[in-house]
């Protein structure tokens, strides 16, 4: 569970509203598909800023005090009497989704799509024309849609509003406002619940979703690609303690809000290298994960270039010398067949496949041990793209398995904290990793490109006077520790993520902005003027499908 931080520090304003839409659709969903499945198990792992954000949310409804322009849209009273800019916010939000699924199936929702794209065909002047009531449906429906199913199910309010369809009044408004709140602040306190009650697993990230490696070592990006293209800057200026900073940040976090501390770290991206795996062995960590494109690297290496026999090496986990933390690696097939495949099938035949594909496994390789599979994948992207936001496909899953004869549902760390058994797969050994990530088993989609060295080399830039302002002395202590909240959020994986030509040029603008406005920011807090350099776009993005790039990148 993922979002990067939309916050502006500085007029502490959410800049998107990725972060509370996920809230009350995928994260709602997924806690209420394990509490219908008690003899379900599974891994939850949430980002630190992700959490934090949420907080910040519970928060506002709290104090009435709304900082996301969305949501203080939704209560206000009059539509009609918004600014031309709130306008065109809504606007330029709310179609922002899948129209196959979250537009299409609503002929209310649908009527308010064509009416704007008709009034488009005359320009953005046209506009003017939209009244207050048709602003007022067109949020309450994008809200609607944005619901997660079991929401839906559980809330006479949401099928009232949407049974009305149109006309919607400032108390629908109000009500549904309120409902928003509720569904937020009663997160963080479920998956406490469910962990405490041993029926989930709870890991962690570091903080602020850095790529680990990357921080520790530009050149780790060579060791999948040895061709590879790094930024001007030959290192990230004190990298090591940064990756130091976001895992131990990490840990107070996760403790804070669940109480217990973390066995487990997925690392940002599933991104890994051994100097990383130390850093997480020396604060603890018992086990992390990642791609199986990963471990057919190491082993490459290892063997001397022989392919991976994947039923003989991947359902295991794995020690890598001198480190102490087990690894287990993803099976790319399975996982994105679920992220990616199954929403186009028939839910109750993507389990029947699923099932069976984890029934070929055992059948392959269980001879004298059992497999442990490690399915992962995103916990928020995919589930726009089912029927229902995956409602059928993941309650016909989770009730399939829990009790099937042989397959069994767990966590990494019931599986290691179990006694060795006869049939338990055998830890494999590693002499080191080849540095690299869940996708295609290399860091290329954050580093090696024009556009993100270009990227790295402006952090390096803005990290270089972090060091000289905060040695100086200069700043306060609240003024240091608003410069490195700042500096943190700069470093987080998603603004890499983004820039290419392979991403919608929408998306890539969006983020390219917010990147260069955190990089602005922290120049202002250091009390410095601003790098005429930061007012230039980095990326433009392609004119693509958003299907063909995007939140989601499958494994290989």
């Amino acid at each position: 569970m993922h979002q990067p931080d939309y916050r502006n520090y500085a007029s502490g304003e959410f800049e998107l509203p990725w972060t509370y839409l996920h809230a009350i659709k995928d994260y709602a969903d997924m806690a209420s598909h394990l509490e219908k499945h008690p003899a379900a198990k599974a891994v939850f792992n949430f980002v630190p800023i992700l959490l934090d954000q949420l907080e910040d949310y519970s928060d506002q409804f709290a104090s009435g005090q709304m900082r996301d322009p969305l949501l203080r849209l939704l209560q206000i009273e009059d539509m009609a009497s918004i600014s031309v800019e709130e306008r065109n916010r809504i606007f330029y939000c709310c179609f922002a989704c899948n129209h196959q699924m979250m537009i299409q199936p609503y002929p209310p929702f649908k009527r308010l799509q064509d009416i704007y794209k008709k009034l488009m065909d005359y320009g953005e002047a046209a506009l003017v024309y939209l009244s207050g009531q048709y602003l007022s449906d067109l949020i309450v429906w994008y809200h609607l849609v944005w619901m997660g199913e079991t929401v839906r199910r559980q809330h006479e309010l949401l099928i009232r509003l949407m049974s009305k369809g149109e006309g919607f009044t400032r108390e629908d408004r109000l009500a549904l406002f309120h409902l928003i709140g509720r569904v937020i602040g009663d997160l963080i306190p479920r998956y406490r619940k469910l962990a405490e009650e041993g029926r989930i697993e709870l890991s962690t990230t570091p903080h602020y979703h850095p790529i680990g490696p990357l921080l520790i070592d530009f050149h780790s990006a060579r060791d999948s690609e040895p061709s590879a293209p790094l930024p001007e800057s030959m290192v990230y200026p004190g990298g090591l303690r940064r990756a130091t900073f976001h895992i131990t940040s990490a840990l107070k976090s996760h403790e804070a809000r669940f109480g217990m501390k973390p066995a487990g770290f997925w690392p940002a991206e599933g991104g890994v290298s051994d100097a990383f795996l130390k850093l997480l062995g020396e604060q603890g960590c018992k086990w992390t994960a990642t791609g199986e494109g990963v471990l057919a690297n190491s082993l490459h290496k290892q063997h001397g270039g022989h392919f991976m026999d994947k039923s003989a090496s991947l359902y295991r986990p794995y020690r890598i010398d001198n480190i102490g933390v087990d690894c287990f690696f993803r099976d790319d097939a399975l996982s994105d067949k679920i992220g990616f495949e199954y929403a186009k099938w028939h839910g109750k035949d993507a389990v029947e496949n699923f099932v069976q594909a984890l029934e070929d496994i055992w059948h392959r390789t269980a001879e004298d041990e059992d497999p442990v599979v490690s399915v992962i994948l995103d916990g928020e992207n995919a589930w726009e793209y089912y029927s229902y936001n995956g409602y059928y496909f993941l309650t016909e899953l989770y009730a399939r398995l829990q009790e099937h004869a042989f397959i069994r549902l767990t966590t990494f760390s019931e599986y290691l904290n179990e006694k060795p058994s006869e049939r338990r797969a055998k830890t494999g050994e590693l002499a080191g990793l080849v540095a690299g990530s869940w996708v295609y088993g290399s860091f290329s989609t954050w580093i090696g490109s024009h556009d993100k060295n270009r990227a790295w080399d402006l952090l390096c830039a803005a990290k270089g006077s972090f060091d000289l302002v905060i040695g100086s002395g200069r700043l306060s202590e609240d003024e240091k520790a608003a410069a490195t909240k700042q500096l943190a959020s700069c470093e987080s994986s998603d603004w890499f993520w983004w820039f290419g030509d392979y991403n919608p040029s929408q998306s890539v603008a969006s983020f390219d902005r917010l990147f260069r406005l955190n990089l602005s920011s922290l120049y202002q807090v250091l009390k410095l003027p601003v790098p005429a350099i930061l007012s230039e776009p980095i990326s433009r993005g392609g004119n693509i499908a958003v299907d063909a790039g995007g939140a989601m990148r499958r494994a290989s």
